[in-house]
């Protein structure tokens, strides 16, 4: 017999703890950042950012690539980290609230599906 299982992922905003609308993805100094927040939050951010924006340039692709080579490139093929954490937590495996997952948290997620 077979038991479905059923995950549930309900993001916490990363500035105050409470409950988030999104993930806003953001570089800066050559990293790439995330970050879960609530609409006003995420307002803020965006309203923060805008000038540096409006005066700043769009990355090309090809300089995109000279400068991805070596690093961490995240693809849909990947499981969302959102819900290997979620998952790690209902079946009581310490996995940190924020952060990088580790590997081994990873594969047994990938086995279990």
């Amino acid at each position: 017999m077979s038991v479905a299982q059923r995950v549930v992922v309900t993001l916490s905003d990363d500035i105050d703890g409470g409950e988030a609308a999104e993930t806003v993805a953001f570089g800066l100094d050559g990293k790439s950042y995330e970050i879960d927040l609530n609409p006003a939050n995420a307002k803020k951010l965006r309203k923060a950012l805008a000038p540096y924006l409006a005066a700043g340039r769009k990355q090309t692709n090809a300089s995109k690539r000279g400068k991805a080579r070596g690093s961490y490139q995240h693809t849909s093929l990947d499981p969302d980290p959102a819900a290997v954490r979620a998952w790690a937590q209902s079946h009581k495996m310490d996995v940190p609230a924020r952060g990088r997952i580790p590997k081994r948290v990873y594969e047994a997620f990938r086995e279990a599906s």
